[in-house]
């Protein structure tokens, strides 16, 4: 009887997805096109990496508006689709194996520590509810703020993992960050907000 056929780490599975074609971009709809399982955790992991990363300015425009499009689809209990005006938005090739070659350690190690674990939270019920909270984070990371979209990204990220593996304890780390991250940037507006009625106050004076 031959030996199964080993699997292929989630981590690489991303980069030969960025690998596969020949050319100088690759769209959104190509991405998706290339995914054989998983497509919605996938996707998720695929636009929340970039706003993890320093370097590559504007990547929140590309990938922001379909994190919004993805995580509004769990809520409602809706199958993965991309509409062509998300479809067609593309990125250099280049571009993306660079982020996917820096985060692909990263991602190795915690796939090391991700298992099936209070599977219930990854359920089809629980998955709308992560999907609402999806929501607000993906219009966070949209929002002009410098560095404001890691903490969301990150918990996007964490939460997709999650359900990949079905590991309801990256689940729960992912609603912490959420939390985090809107309590953090509702500081930071509020720290502006009241900057300016400062000022204004002074000027008027």
């Amino acid at each position: 009887m031959p030996n199964p056929k080993p699997k292929i780490p989630f981590s690489q599975q991303l980069l030969q997805l960025a690998q596969d074609g020949s050319s100088e971009r690759v769209s959104l709809g190509d991405l998706l096109a290339g995914i054989k399982a998983h497509a919605r955790a996938t996707l998720l992991i695929l636009f929340a990496i970039p706003n993890l990363l320093p370097g590559l300015p504007g990547t929140s425009a590309v990938t922001g508006l379909p994190l919004v499009y993805l995580t509004l689809q769990m809520m409602l209990g809706r199958p993965v689709w991309l509409p062509g005006f998300i479809a067609n938005r593309s990125l250099l090739r280049a571009n993306l194996l660079a982020i996917l070659t820096k985060a692909e350690p990263y991602l190795a190690r915690i796939e090391r520590v991700l298992h099936p674990r209070l599977s219930s939270l990854s359920s089809p019920q629980a998955q709308r509810i992560i999907g609402g909270v999806g929501v607000i984070l993906s219009v966070l990371v949209m929002l002009p703020i410098p560095l404001g979209n890691f903490l969301p990204a990150l918990a996007i990220l964490i939460a997709a993992l999650g359900l990949l593996a079905q590991d309801g304890y990256f689940i729960i780390a992912a609603l912490v960050i959420a939390v985090l991250a809107v309590i953090v940037l509702v500081g930071v507006y509020w720290a502006v907000i009241s900057a300016v009625i400062y000022m204004a106050l002074s000027t008027k004076a």
